[in-house]
């Protein structure tokens, strides 16, 4: 009845997680799924996935994950392997590491931002986050 077996990812996809609205979490989330986040986190977030900070959401730490929709605030370091979509009532402060960068208009955007260019740099980031891929010996 129960598969005790290990499972391989592809069932989290279409999966998303929620913090809501008047919810707070001080400590560290790690999640294979998508993570949409409207209320508030202290502390530090990783995900394989997806992550939306709603125009409520706040989050002071640090982030790695493989793309990012950012409509609320955001204060800390930011690495997303993809791309980060900074809507216009976004709050950004601190350091941002990103594939590709999209801010709109009217966005508060007070952040160091360093371009992934390479495979390799990306690959750096997937290793030293634990998420498979030998990058030592690929050039």
């Amino acid at each position: 009845m129960f598969d005790k077996g290990k499972k391989n990812g592809t069932e989290l996809l279409g999966k998303t997680n929620r913090i809501e609205d008047g919810t707070s979490i001080i400590g560290d989330i790690v999640s294979k799924a998508d993570f949409r986040l409207d209320g508030e986190l202290v502390g530090n977030f990783t995900s394989q996935g997806k992550l939306v900070i709603g125009v409520t959401g706040k989050v002071k730490g640090e982030i790695i994950c493989n793309n990012a929709d950012i409509e609320g605030v955001f204060q800390g370091k930011i690495k997303v392997l993809e791309i980060l979509n900074i809507k216009a009532t976004a709050q950004i402060h601190g350091e941002v590491a990103v594939g590709k960068l999209s801010i709109e208009p009217g966005a508060d955007f007070t952040a160091t931002c360093t371009m992934l260019a390479n495979d390799k740099e990306v690959k750096e980031v997937i290793v030293k986050n634990g998420k498979g891929a030998k990058a030592e010996s690929e050039e």
